[in-house]
Formats: C-alpha cells, sequence, structure tokens
C-alpha cells in the first residue's frame, strides 16, 4: 500500500468516525427499535381482507411499531387461524392485536393455546369480534371466572354475548384522566353494532361507554309487527390485567371499514397498544422513541 493509498483510508476513516459521532447518528443509534405487533385477523362477518392494511397502516404511522399480519381468509365462525394448536406463535412479539370472529372454537385445549402468550405475559390488544371468540357453552349465561367457560372472558376482562342493530353510537370516555383517553373527544360513529355486557370482570377498567338508540320492528308469532324502541348503554372500551400481570386493551368498536379508518378510531388503538406495552407517558405521548418514525 503506498502513503498515499494509506493517508486516503486513514482520512476516510476519520471522517466515518466524525459523521457516525454526530448528535444526529448518536441519536438514531440510540432510537429504540420499533415494537414488534402480531395482527391475528380473519373469520366471519367482516372485511377483514381490507381491515388489517387499515389497521397496519394507521398504527404504524402513529407509533414505531411494525404489524405482522396472520390472516385467515375463511369466512366461516370457526376459521382455521394459522395460531390454532401452535401456543408458541408469540414467540419474538411485544404485543398481539386479536381482530378475529371465530365464535364456534369451543376446543378448551385450543383456547389454552391461544392464550399461552398472554399467560406468559405478552400484552393483547383485541378489536370488536374478538370479544365474540373462543366461547364455551352459552355465552349469554354469566360465566364463573374459576370455570373453563371463563378462560378467554377472564382474558378480556369482559363477556359479550351478542349486539343490536346497526346504528349510531355516541362514545362517552368515562375515564377521562386515564393515558389512553385522556383528551380524546366525545364522539358518534356510523352506524356500527353495539356490543351488550354480560358481565364486566373486577380485573377490568372501563374507560368509554356506548349509547345507541334502538329502532326496529319485530314480526310476532301472530304474523304482525312490533315496533321495538329502547336505548342500550354499554362499556364500549376498557383495559384489563389478565393473570395478574398482562396488561389488555380492548374496545368493542370496529365493525366497519369506515369506523376502522377514522382517524378517532386509530389514535385509540394506538393509544392503547402502547399502553398494553407501557410505552404510553401519562400525558398520553408515546414514551421517547416509540412516537411516529421512532421520534
Amino acid at each position: 500500500m503506498t502513503m498515499m493509498t494509506s493517508l486516503r483510508l486513514t482520512t476516510l476513516l476519520l471522517l466515518t468516525a466524525i459523521v457516525w459521532l454526530t448528535p444526529a447518528h448518536a441519536a438514531d443509534a440510540a432510537r429504540p427499535k420499533p415494537l414488534r405487533a402480531l395482527l391475528v385477523i380473519g373469520g366471519c362477518c367482516h372485511d377483514y381482507k381490507t381491515q388489517k392494511n387499515i389497521l397496519k397502516q394507521g398504527i404504524e404511522e402513529r407509533a414505531n411499531v411494525v404489524v405482522d399480519i396472520c390472516y385467515c381468509e375463511d369466512k366461516s365462525t370457526k376459521p382455521p387461524l394459522p395460531i390454532l394448536g401452535k401456543p408458541d406463535y408469540g414467540a419474538g412479539y411485544d404485543v398481539i392485536i386479536h381482530d378475529e370472529c371465530a365464535a364456534s372454537i369451543s376446543d378448551a385445549g385450543l383456547i389454552e393455546g391461544v392464550l399461552k402468550p398472554h399467560r406468559d405475559g405478552i400484552p393483547g390488544v383485541n378489536l370488536h369480534c374478538a370479544m365474540h371468540c373462543y366461547r364455551i357453552g352459552n355465552p349469554g349465561e354469566p360465566a364463573d371466572p374459576a370455570s373453563t367457560r371463563a378462560l378467554w372472558f377472564n382474558y378480556l376482562g369482559l363477556q359479550s354475548s351478542g349486539h343490536g342493530p346497526q346504528a349510531p353510537i355516541a362514545v362517552v370516555h368515562t375515564d377521562k384522566a386515564h393515558p389512553v383517553t385522556r383528551g380524546l373527544e366525545d364522539w358518534t360513529t356510523i352506524n356500527e353494532e353495539l356490543y351488550n355486557n354480560i358481565k364486566v370482570l373486577d380485573t377490568a377498567q372501563p374507560l368509554a361507554r356506548g349509547k345507541q338508540h334502538v329502532s326496529q320492528r319485530k314480526k310476532q308469532k301472530d304474523g304482525t309487527e312490533k315496533l321495538i324502541e329502547r336505548d342500550d348503554d354499554y362499556v364500549v372500551t376498557w383495559t384489563n390485567t389478565y393473570n395478574g400481570r398482562t396488561r389488555v386493551f380492548s374496545t368493542t368498536l370496529g365493525h366497519n371499514n369506515k369506523t376502522c379508518e377514522d382517524a378517532r378510531y386509530l389514535d385509540l388503538v394506538t393509544r392503547g397498544l402502547l399502553w398494553a406495552c407501557d410505552k404510553l407517558d401519562t400525558n398520553s405521548k408515546p414514551k421517547a422513541g416509540y412516537g411516529p418514525a421512532g421520534h
């Protein structure tokens, strides 16, 4: 190697070191890695093909999160979700988002496998029809928390069995001091499904309620129709502590695509995810390095 070549190489190495020691590069090096989220989605009754992309894009734009999609195209209430029978499906992930619709999967062994990552401490986020999955027996009858019937309900922190017709839901944030809901405006959705509350467990902390006026005609046994008018009021957003330590965030909102792509909905879901991962500060801002683009 000539003296000139050696000098050039030394200069290049020095310049490289200077660049890497600049504050910008030091900040980049110190920036946390993105949270890894697994979105489990698919099954009956929803446009999951579209919603999986809406959720991935919306969350990744709002926080330093990479969302991997585990999608099942099957449209039945017993979809062959890729996670079934694989209790280690959460390995390597920081949080699991459940947005599947699998009401007819009732095998306790399979349900235990779905719950295994969360029992081991991986946080959970549950959207809409995830509340009506993995049901054993009659979901309309309150389940004893110590029973097998309560496996999924204990994880969620709430038991729901069904919903009324699609109509606007007035969402009222009842816990305005919680980091997930602090500063969020109350709002009214488009036509949506309001899920009932059969039982709210002691481990759950309600954050918002949904109010919906129901007006529908029901055919009677004699062939006549009767107008049914009622006002429903249920918990729609809450947190739960599962197995004594695992953070879980849930909302029953999100049936239709327009709701899923609404900025207010995506803000709520992203905050819930960050809270579940303990990456949301007390002022409802992402902790350093977990905001958009890692800020």
